[in-house]
């Protein structure tokens, strides 16, 4: 059967005291909706339509980033779920399979609880967790057998439904053209004057419709509404992907210290020390090591290399197999072929490097023009003395060497040596001298 997914995307989150959209909020460094979508798209949805309203631009950007072909649609007004959920209908149009209705500030549902309700035969499926706290504000499933009745809120509940532990999660699966007939005949006749989703079951029923229940674990289900969810949702990806790493062969040497994103990918055999943090981007191949204290983003190591302690690669960083990057060594927008050695106190950027160079401490490849950036380009088997500042743009050749403390302004040739530094002058005995000068001047003004 084809699928397709509305996420409601609309809201702004008034308890997050934010002028982000909720959905906006990361976690796992990735927007909630991300999450949502991401979820969703292992469906493979002939449409995934996005419901957008407070912060329209900023969502309608995070949506097309994490889906390019996502349909964008605008709830000027935001009169409730339902009435979210009819703005999408058009989006709709031409398509006749099932469609499931998602929220973009619940990012832990998984693709095997969305493939239960695509594959649901009743004409509406609602997903709902079981629970022993009772949780005051949510909604019971009142069901007789396999089939739901209705969704009653906590509020307007007897005591005998408040004693339900089956609880509505939102999330509802429906035939495209059942949804569009039932959403289409909602009423606002509430305190809130809203339209409200969870009146379809019960609409359902009214015209000898089959509506039922599907169930997960009440985790996947965990809505963001307040910083304190938000944090709360952040330990439960950072435990969920530290407990997936470990099972699939990934050593993490303090497992709680170590912070992943959304899309991080860590090959088998991979050695993670304590106080890493992933950012968005980063492929780390089978064998590689990270050491302590390290920050990444945006990048790919190659199987056999080493990073850090305390390094940090940026965006566009791609070090091949073998390669070394060591303390305090910063790398952004470069390439450093097989065997490459940066120990220590460097920053290379916008660069580069030939297999096996070795670049010496306090390397800088000075990029930035105040305007523009240059690319520096070090060849095979180089040796970059340390304290080199290669002002770009620079080429140096293979097999050439630069010697210590120079500052490197033209191309160097490949087996070259070159100096750029001036020349040492020695006085001898100024420095007793121009110490006794400036200890009497010291004596000096301590005296006035």
């Amino acid at each position: 059967m084809q699928v397709s997914v509305i996420v409601l995307a609309a809201g702004q989150g008034t308890r997050m005291n934010s002028d982000l959209p909720k959905v906006l909020h990361h976690v796992a460094a990735a927007p909630l909706l991300h999450h949502a979508m991401r979820a969703s798209a292992s469906l493979q949805p002939d449409r995934t339509i996005v419901v957008v309203g407070h912060g329209a631009e900023g969502v309608t950007k995070a949506a097309l980033d994490e889906n390019p072909d996502a349909h964008i649609v605008v709830q000027s007004e935001r009169l409730g779920t339902g009435h979210a959920v009819r703005q999408a209908l058009p989006a709709l149009e031409g398509f006749s399979g099932k469609v499931i209705v998602l929220y973009g500030d619940t990012p832990f549902i998984t693709p095997e609880t969305l493939e239960k309700l695509a594959v649901s035969t009743a004409d509406v499926t609602v997903l709902g967790f079981h629970t022993d706290s009772r949780p005051q504000r949510y909604g019971r499933l009142v069901m007789e057998g396999d089939a739901l009745v209705r969704i009653v809120e906590y509020k307007d509940a007897t005591e005998a439904e408040r004693a339900i532990t089956l609880i509505n999660s939102g999330v509802v699966a429906c035939d495209a053209a059942v949804l569009a007939e039932l959403v289409s005949g909602l009423t606002n006749t509430n305190a809130a004057g809203e339209y409200y989703l969870t009146d379809i079951p019960a609409a359902a029923r009214k015209r000898g419709l089959t509506a039922t229940a599907v169930t997960c674990p009440e985790a996947e289900t965990l809505g963001i509404d307040t910083r304190a969810s938000l944090a709360e949702a952040e330990a439960a990806f950072q435990s969920r992907a530290r407990a997936d790493a470990l099972e699939n062969g990934v050593t993490l040497t303090a497992p709680e210290t170590v912070f992943f994103a959304l899309d991080t990918h860590i090959g088998r055999d991979a050695v993670i020390g304590p106080n890493v943090l992933f950012g968005p981007g980063v492929t780390v191949e089978s064998g590689a090591e990270i050491k302590g204290f390290c920050h990444l983003e945006g990048c790919h190591i190659s199987r056999g290399a080493t990073v850090g302690p305390f390094a940090r690669l940026r965006p566009g960083a791609e070090l091949a197999e073998d390669v070394h990057v060591g303390n305090f060594v910063e790398i952004k927008n470069s390439i450093l072929d097989e065997g490459v050695k940066v120990g220590h106190l460097t920053y290379i950027g916008d660069a580069d490097v030939g297999e096996h160079t070795n670049i010496g401490a306090g390397t800088v490849t000075c990029n930035y023009d105040g305007v523009m950036k240059h690319r520096t380009t070090i060849g095979k088997r180089v040796f970059i003395g340390s304290d080199t500042m290669l002002v770009a743009p620079v080429t140096v050749g293979d097999g050439a060497l630069t010697g210590s403390g120079s500052v490197i302004t033209e191309d160097v040739p490949a087996e070259a040596v070159a100096i750029g530094r001036a020349r040492q002058v020695t006085k001898p005995g100024l420095a007793t001298k121009l110490f006794e000068k400036l200890r009497a001047i010291k004596a000096a003004k301590k005296g006035a």
